[in-house]
């Protein structure tokens, strides 16, 4: 199962970065390096996943927290590309690139991996070690096809293209400057939403309340909605095409008090600082389940009832190996993907 959900991640989570990084190489080191350019864009923007091996001997609740954590801070960015300079630099010296112009193409290529990273809602440590708040910005789905398909086109030509070609400066640039219009529209979503919900927790709960938003899955148009209550947490779906007045949000109970047996756990501690404290825990028959409520619920836009998908037993931590994976697709069929479809366009039932 865990080989399962690193193959998943790796080939399906780090596709963006493997063609943004590529095409960004082709960009900064150009015809210097040739095709090399490409290889050493693609690995330095892949390059802060390293902590994905390290998972490998960790407690599913600790791996959660380490990934995204060290190698995808600041300090980790300028240590590790001052090495790689070093590296690129012994490995072509016949090519006319400086050691400083390798040490600004690898921080670059990391800093815009943290930058996407921080885009998403897992949250990223880009202060670890002086401090483990972790940034997330809920502006993007982690995979996002809309914003990978032009750079991976790119990518495709620039595979073939010869390393004199013309156009190959202008395939490269295109890639990038496609998703960054692409990041532009999700901005001008993500702040369309969040004024809406901010304008709606006045008018209906009593004033601002804590909340979050982030899109949902593989697009950029309908977004799940989260707000605090007195109790727990009104939850519902919001498209960008919804009418201002069109909110349907429904109450469900936080029920702290069922952690109460298990709060001074490290398991449970390290569960509620990796969901920036925004969960809810639920009793299955004999199984404590823990809800982190940033990854949306399974088909919630057909359901609003639905499970969590990302939901973590702390009766059997034995079987949470895929637990932000597991989710993500479970239960889609072309009924819920037309009703997403329609919800997606502020079509309503």
């Amino acid at each position: 199962m865990f080989c399962y959900f690193w193959v998943k991640k790796l080939f399906m989570d780090s596709l963006t970065h493997i063609v943004l990084g590529a095409c960004i190489g082709e960009i900064i080191l150009d015809k210097n390096a040739g095709r090399k350019a490409m290889l050493w864009g693609a690995l330095a923007n892949s390059v802060p996943d390293i902590d994905f091996i390290a998972g490998m001997w960790m407690p599913v609740s600790t791996e959660l927290l380490a990934h995204r954590g060290i190698t995808h801070s600041f300090l980790f960015a300028i240590i590790s590309s001052f090495f790689l300079a070093l590296v690129a630099a012994r490995w072509h010296k016949a090519e006319p690139i400086s050691l400083r112009k390798w040490f600004w193409f690898f921080l670059i290529e990391i800093a815009c991996h943290l930058l996407l990273d921080a885009m998403n809602n897992y949250g990223i440590g880009w202060f670890e070690p002086f401090s483990s708040t972790r940034i997330a910005f809920n502006v993007i789905y982690v995979a996002d096809p809309l914003f990978s398909i032009l750079p991976a086109i790119a990518f495709g030509f620039l595979i073939f293209l010869k390393t004199d070609h013309a156009h190959r400066l202008k395939w490269a640039r295109a890639g990038v400057f496609t998703a960054m219009l692409y990041m532009g529209f999700a901005l001008y979503n993500k702040y369309t939403i969040d004024r809406d919900v901010q304008q709606y927790a006045v008018a209906n709960l009593g004033g601002n309340k804590p909340y979050f938003t982030t899109p949902t899955l593989l697009n950029n148009l309908l977004w799940f909605v989260v707000i605090e209550d007195s109790a727990g947490y009104q939850v519902g779906y919001r498209s960008i095409f919804d009418k201002p007045n069109q909110f349907s949000l429904h109450h469900i109970e936080k029920k702290e008090a069922l952690l109460t047996p298990v709060a001074d756990h490290k398991e449970v501690m390290e569960l509620k600082q990796f969901s920036q404290g925004y969960y809810t825990v639920e009793q299955w028959k004999d199984t404590l389940v823990f809800n982190d409520l940033r990854f949306g619920q399974i088909n919630g836009w057909q359901n609003p009832n639905s499970r969590f998908a990302f939901h973590y037993y702390l009766s059997h931590p034995e079987d949470n190996d895929l637990i932000v994976q597991r989710g993500r697709m479970a239960g889609v069929n072309m009924e819920s993907a037309k009703i997403m479809w329609n919800r997606m366009l502020g079509r309503r039932p």
